[in-house]
């Protein structure tokens, strides 16, 4: 969208969002120079936001209470066992698949986040525990598909035949057999 169609929505409206001046922004960080027409708009948009006629809506600060406690435990659980074993477990794919899987627990305020903090801790503690179980699970099963799949050739296979069940694994139906 160009700054002239930002501000003509934005006086149309009364009001600028954030995303429309974060596309202002990038217009005049990005362009080398700004036409005529396009200091004119921002001298409009200016004087609109000086009389009040266009005001900015402010950026709200949203806190997702659910992912710092996903994200606090599941570290804890990898690290025990990286710690106790030699897997190698990826703590983001573990926090994304245990989230998908849990209710967000949204916050404006540090208040707000602390009734979100403990009422998880109360309520839902063992559901957050049991989804990061789940999560770190898939992850080790993964893991040891892969070792499976990329393990030492059996006498008679062929670095092709390898290839071919990696194939398999990761895209089914992919490779065809000719007759």
């Amino acid at each position: 969208m160009s700054i002239e169609k930002i501000v003509e929505q934005a006086l149309g409206d009364g009001y600028l969002t954030p995303s429309m001046e974060a596309e202002v922004g990038r217009i005049c960080n990005t362009a080398s120079e700004l036409s005529i027409e396009e200091y004119m708009a921002l001298d409009r948009l200016m004087g609109a936001l000086l009389t009040g006629e266009v005001v900015v809506l402010p950026r709200k600060q949203f806190i997702n209470v659910m992912e710092e406690l996903v994200l606090s435990e599941a570290i804890a659980r990898v690290a025990e066992i990286e710690e106790n074993s030699e897997q190698s477990l990826d703590v983001g794919d573990i926090a994304a698949y245990a989230l998908n899987r849990l209710p967000p627990l949204y916050a404006t305020t540090e208040e707000g986040a602390q009734f979100q903090r403990s009422r998880a801790k109360e309520e839902l503690q063992i559901l957050i525990s049991n989804q990061i179980k789940a999560a770190i699970e898939r992850n080790l099963n993964r893991a040891a598909q892969n070792q499976t799949v990329l393990g030492k050739a059996s006498t008679g296979d062929t670095v092709l035949s390898q290839v071919s069940a990696l194939l398999q694994t990761y895209a089914q139906n992919y490779e065809r057999t000719i007759s």
